[in-house]
This record gives structure tokens, sequence and C-alpha cells, in this order.
């Protein structure tokens, strides 16, 4: 294995303000306190104070603990008429309810699109109107509307489109809709540049002139924000006497299970609104009232009521990979049957499909990492080659952001075309979406947008090299900025005999976590290893033992080859450490145990 350098050491003196004094990590980083000081020693219990802190030191002001300890709706949610265009809108599809139009969804092909095209289209159900839906394939017609599926959409009689998780930048092909004399209402989350696109309504809570309450709505996915329409159009209808007379409000607390699913896998900030959707349509998805939800469940086996993190890496792929590699409608399909046997069959595709992704995933995340080399000194990763398939260029871009600690874009080129399709993750606090819109604007892409975090971008091949030197100039200084603040943040510092069950179910109920309200790390020790080896696909499994008597089970996903595996499992004879990482509950025994997921390690003497 060859030998890797860690970062240079901090300052003299920091140690005093770091985790049981540990300045440098085996991944090199120092161990901060998340918020004050939370050395517990011994197990802790059930504890109220822990579970405020956790809270507080996610930004929630003390005297509001309470609304956040247990997140409503209710508690939550703003007035849909605070966003721009939003009364437009829901009065637009209330009109086309009562007058019996022809309403066609046009979605975007992942999680947050079909999401969101099937709230709608189970609005519009519960509202008499059955529309009709559209989702591009993801290769032949790639993102965003396109002038010619709008225009032939309206020749084929629909009057009102409404685009989901897409057309905030689609400029050209809503001219060629108005040109056919169709409406078209464009509800995304997408940056948006000064000039808007001609739609009959364009709600997205990062508009350029939206105003601050609908603004601190940026973090919503597209399907938040299509549940915000939805609440806003039966307000109309029902001002309009619509209901009564044997027609009933539709239920739309029954649609949250869609809004958590599409809020968990777009990676959406979980503070505020959004951690109240997955709250509370957490709720809606273990009632497996969705037929089409229920079959994907059952197709993941996953066999008790799911979590926030099975949204994100058992449903959400699944449905994702549709889009990717398969069929662009099935996902949407899965969500809106009513049939019991098509939605199994479409959840057991969707999982064959996810095999099949994974495999063709590991080898371009292998042909792209092999670039990494000469690319060191890159602030962010730009990483392009032909025959690499684009449906999963935007999960490897994301792996090769984790291993580096770098923005990272990932480009299928396609030599026939003269151009390539791009997907770029980021890492918090550089605004990649921002930059790919400044690029398109410099005339290097053909098309591209995004948000902060992640983005997509078409180019022609010969327009790379200026491309990334273009991304360097702009970002350089941000990445630096962002990796020097890197450090591990962490909630609890705990004996071995604090890591139980009990305290699984304390750290739960500050949840559900994800990002912009992670999950809380503990830091355990000190610690001998009592056995280390290698299981799975290069995952690194310990059992350690403190000096309480009391010993755990660890493991580190996909990190066999790291430095801290590699140290932990050969170095680690006669010497003790610092463990830190998430606390989970492994009830696959008889008793159910504490388990520590493990991110980092470092020597305690």
């Amino acid at each position: 294995m060859a030998t890797r350098s860690l970062p240079p050491r901090p300052p003299a003196g920091i140690a005093r303000s770091c985790v049981l004094g540990v300045t440098r990590s085996l991944s090199g980083r120092a161990w901060h306190w998340r918020g004050g000081n939370m050395e517990l020693g011994g197990a802790p219990g059930l504890n109220e104070g822990i579970l405020a802190q956790l809270l507080m030191t996610r930004g929630v002001p003390a005297e509001d603990v309470a609304r956040h300890a247990r997140p409503t709706l209710r508690a939550f949610l703003p007035d849909p008429s605070e966003f721009r265009d939003m009364d437009r809108a829901a009065e637009r599809i209330a009109a086309a309810v009562l007058s019996g139009e022809k309403v066609t969804i046009y979605g975007d092909y992942d999680v947050d699109g079909a999401t969101s095209a099937a709230l709608m289209i189970e609005l519009l159900r519960a509202l008499g109107s059955n529309a009709d839906y559209y989702i591009p394939d993801r290769l032949l017609e790639g993102y965003g509307p396109s002038g010619e599926a709008l225009v032939k959409l309206a020749e084929a009689g629909s009057s009102l489109i409404v685009t989901v998780d897409c057309g905030a930048m689609a400029h050209e092909a809503l001219a060629m809709a108005k040109a056919a004399g169709v409406d078209v209402i464009v509800v995304d989350h997408h940056k948006c540049s000064a000039e808007l696109p001609a739609a009959a309504a364009l709600v997205n809570p990062n508009r350029l002139d939206e105003g601050d309450l609908a603004a601190a709505h940026g973090h919503l996915a597209a399907v938040g924000v299509a549940f915000l329409l939805a609440v806003a159009v039966v307000r109309t209808l029902r001002a309009q006497g619509f209901f009564g007379g044997g027609r009933s409000e539709p239920d739309l607390m029954a649609l949250l299970d869609l809004v958590a699913l599409g809020t968990v896998a777009d990676v959406a900030a979980l503070h505020g609104l959004n951690r109240a959707f997955v709250a509370q349509g957490l709720k809606v998805l273990a009632r497996r009232q969705r037929i089409g939800m229920a079959a994907l469940i059952d197709a993941s086996r996953i066999t008790r009521a799911p979590a926030a993190s099975d949204l994100g890496f058992a449903l959400g792929p699944r449905i994702n990979a549709g889009g990717r590699i398969g069929e662009s409608t099935l996902g949407v399909r899965l969500l809106t049957t009513t049939d019991p046997e098509e939605a199994r069959a479409i959840a057991e595709q969707l999982s064959r499909l996810n095999e099949e992704r994974r495999a063709i995933e590991a080898a371009v995340q292998e042909a792209a990492e092999a670039q990494l080399s000469g690319q060191h000194n890159m602030a962010v990763h730009v990483l392009a080659g032909t025959g690499w398939h684009p449906g999963v260029i935007g999960i490897v871009a994301g792996r090769i952001k984790e291993k580096t600690g770098k923005p990272a874009i990932v480009i299928a080129q396609d030599e026939a075309e003269g151009a390539g399709k791009g997907s770029g993750r980021s890492i918090s606090g550089v605004d990649l979406g921002a930059a790919i819109i400044a690029a398109r604007d410099a005339g290097l892409l053909v098309a591209g947008g995004g948000h902060a975090m992640a983005a997509g971008l078409t180019i022609p091949n010969d327009r790379l090299s200026a491309f990334t030197e273009f991304l360097e100039a702009r970002l350089a200084r941000d990445v630096e900025k962002a990796r020097a603040g890197q450090v591990m943040a962490l909630d609890l510092s705990l004996a071995p005999g604090g890591l139980t069950p009990e305290l699984c179910e304390t750290l739960e109920a500050a949840g559900p976590y994800g990002v912009g309200w992670p999950a809380p790390r503990v830091a355990v020790g000190a610690v001998r290893i009592v056995k280390a080896d290698i299981v799975g696909k290069d995952h690194l499994r310990l059992i350690a033992s403190g000096n309480d008597g009391r010993s755990f089970k660890a493991i580190a996903f996909r990190a066999g080859e790291t430095e801290m595996a590699q140290t932990l499992l050969h170095r680690h004879q006669g010497r003790r450490f610092h463990l830190a990482g998430r606390v989970k509950l492994d009830d696959w025994g008889a008793r159910p145990a504490a388990e520590l997921h493990l991110e980092d390690a470092a020597f305690a003497d």
C-alpha cells in the first residue's frame, strides 16, 4: 500500500478546544464539539438534556426547542401565497379543473421529478381531473422540457402543462409552447436567471425576485414546492364553492409519503419545513396506504417501518434506476398505480435495474478514479470519458466528491455528437450550480444549471479544457476555504458502556437526519482493538473493548484502503484508540445492541 501523508498539524493551543484532545486523527482532522462539551462517560440513558442539546447545536434557539422536537406541518407550513406566482398558478389549475381541460404533468426522470409528478397527478385525480404525464427519456431527450415535446403535447389536446422539477431555465422551450398557444406552469426549485422564461406562472423559491419568506424556503425540493401548490389549489377551489354536495376535499396529508421520499432522495437540507415534511411523511409511509410505495418497500426487503435513511439508500435508488438506465416512466407509474400486481411487477423491475446500475456505476467509477492521479492540485475534479453511461455519472461524481473532499464533475462524452453530458456534486460552502450557470453564460456550455450542491450540464468536447480552467479560477478560493474548515464535528463523548440501545432511541428522537441536519456523531474511547478484518466489498469490521470492560462492534463502509483502516488493521497491537462515528441499532440478533458506524479514529496514547 502506498504511503499517505496527513495534513499539517493544527496550530499550537488548538487541543484545548478539541474533543478528547484530538488535534489530528488518522484521517487528518481535528475533533471539535458541534456545540457545548458533552462528555458523558458512562451510560446516559434517556435524557431530555441530550435531545435539547442536539437541537440547539443544529441551530434551534432554546425557546424554540419544543416546536422542533416534534416537527409538524401546522408549526412550519408557510402561507403558499407568500410565493410569487403561487396564486396565479393555483387559479389557472383550478380553472382547468372546473372546465375539464386536458392537463399534462411534465416531470423529470429522477426521484424528485417522479414524486412531484405523482403528487400533481394524485391531486388532480382527487379533484376529478385525470391528468396525463410526460417524462422525457434521459438519454434521448436529456434534462428539462424540450420545445418539441411541449408543442406535441399541445397538438395532442393539452391546454395546460405543468412542469415539475424542471423548467426554470427553459427559455427556448417555453417560448415555443407559448407560440403554440399552450399555457405552461413551472414548479421548480433549481436556480433561476434574472430573466425568467415565458410561463403562465413560475413557482420557485429560488427566483431572484422572490420575497424574504419564500426565499427562506429555497432548500425545498421540487416535491415540497408542489405540495405547497396543492394546498393553494385546494384553497382556491374551496373559495369558489367547489367542495360540498357530496364532493369532499382531497386528503393532502396522504401525499406526504411522496414529499418525504422526494425530499430525502434529492438530498434537500432537512431543516425547518423539510424536516416536518419527512417526519410526517414517514408516518404515512408506515401505514403502507400507497400501493406502489408498499410494493417498493417489499422489493427493498424492508420489514419494519421505513426510516429516513431507507428513503435515500433503498427506495430512492430503485426509482432512480428507472430513469438512469431503464424506462423513465417507471417511477411515476409505480407511485400512481392502483393495481397491486402492476405495482409488484414494476417494483421488482426497478430492483433488477438497480442491480444493473450498480455494476455499470462500478465500471465508470474505476475509469474516473484512474484520472485522479493527475489532478491532485486541482480544486475541482473534472473527469470525462467516452463510453461512460450518462445514467450513473451523478452517482460517480458523488463518490469522487466523498473520496477527495472536493467538488467533482463527471462527463460522459459522445464522440458522434461531439459533446458530453455531465453531472456534478459539491461540498458544503461551494456553490457549484452558480458556477455552472456562469460557465453557460460565458459560452462554455450548451446547457447547464442546478443548485449549490448539485448541477448538470452539456458541453462540447472541445471546450473541456477551457471549462476546467474556468471552474478552477472561479472556485479555487471557495474550495480552499471550505476544506480549511473541515473538522470532525462531534455531539457526545462516551465510554463503551454508554453505547446502548437506549442511547440510540435518544439520538433518533432528534431526527429525522440528513443534509443540513446531520445525524449525531459520538466519540468512544479509549478502546483496544480486539479484532479487525475486511468484510464484503472493502468494509472494515472491528470489535473494540474499553477500560470499563464493555465491548462493541464497529464497521467502516468502503474504507478498507484508507489510512484509518490500514492503521487499525495492522498497527493496533499495544495501542489504544478513540473511535468516532454514528450510533446505530443492530437488531439482527436475539438482543438488540448498539454498534458504531465508524468514520474516524485517533491514537489515544
